[in-house]
């Protein structure tokens, strides 16, 4: 009797690693899926993990995945409360239970909840495999660096895991048809620098950082390529505006997110920046938080994203 149970443990095993063998491949860093009958494997940054379809008890722990899923008029049962952007103040009612923050889920609360599916991204990913314990959990940042290849892929894989596909696909050919319209409008030879302000200080951001969507896809020509890469930015001074000089001005007021005594039109309110060309023309144009900080990659937030950029060209 062992030994038939040997054999039929083998041939399930083997017929499990065959199966995988023949999901689609694909790199290390990119998100992917694969079809498994009645469920969806997703290969993420931090791993691969196997969702069934339509799942029914939904954990949130991104804003961008949540403003898809409002896309998508699909319900859920969690997020963190806190800081939620005021265009899905909705879910900061009771009908939905606060799952902790970004940084620190609530695990005790996502226990007795006993999710089918936890989404996160890149500020709760340091809780991954803990989450991942609880339920099936998948990350879903965006790539920075390939922002609207990533950004589609994302609304992809939960149109699969949630039967939207055909949403997914009006959603995302409206939004690259918004890009042509705005490529269209920026100027070749006007230049642009992304700066965020920060209880009085200046980061500047370029091609490939997370507000570098107006470069690299909205066409709008650096002011310098000499701008790191980095999550915070690159710390700058006034006086590096002022010798830069953009045309263009785009700014991210962090502190209307994270509340302080500075704003980011008192903070560029100074002799140095009055003299920079962008300001002199009324060209500066102040980024909405609740879109490009708290919830970029998001349908209704990208949609938004790039009308506000268009707006400064028309």
């Amino acid at each position: 009797m062992k030994k038939i149970l040997r054999v039929i443990f083998m041939l399930i095993f083997v017929g499990v690693i065959a199966a995988c063998g023949a999901t689609s491949e694909g790199d290390d860093d990119n998100t992917s899926t694969s079809e498994l009958g009645d469920a969806v494997e997703v290969k993420h940054q931090l791993g691969t993990t196997v969702v069934t379809k339509n799942p029914q008890t939904i954990a949130v722990f991104d804003f961008a995945s949540l403003d898809i899923l409002d896309y998508f008029n699909v319900e859920v049962a969690a997020l963190p409360q806190g800081n939620v952007p005021s265009y899905l103040s909705q879910y900061e009612d009771d009908q939905y239970q606060n799952a902790g923050t970004l940084f620190e889920p609530d695990f005790e609360l996502l226990a007795n909840l006993n999710p089918d599916l936890i989404i996160i991204s890149g500020r709760t990913q340091e809780a991954y495999s803990d989450l991942e314990d609880l339920a099936p959990t998948i990350y879903l940042g965006i790539d920075t660096e390939n922002y609207l290849d990533s950004f589609k892929e994302n609304v992809s894989i939960l149109a699969e895991i949630f039967g939207k596909e055909e949403l997914a696909t009006e959603a995302i050919n409206q939004i690259e048809a918004d890009i042509a319209e705005v490529v269209e409008l920026v100027p070749d030879d006007k230049t642009g620098l992304i700066i965020l302000t920060n209880d009085g200080s200046l980061s500047a951001y370029g091609r490939g950082s997370r507000f570098g969507l107006i470069h690299d896809e909205l066409n709008v020509t650096p002011v310098t390529t000499d701008i790191e890469s980095a999550t915070h930015g690159q710390n700058i001074s006034f006086e590096f505006v002022t010798k830069a000089n953009p045309d263009y001005l785009f700014v991210m007021d962090r502190n209307a997110v994270t509340g302080g005594d500075f704003t980011a039109a008192t903070t560029l309110d100074n002799e140095l920046m009055n003299q920079t060309t962008a300001v002199e023309n009324d060209q500066v144009t102040y980024l909405t938080p609740d879109y490009w900080y708290l919830s970029s990659g998001g349908i209704e937030s990208v949609t938004q994203m790039i009308a506000e950029i268009k707006a400064t060209f028309e």
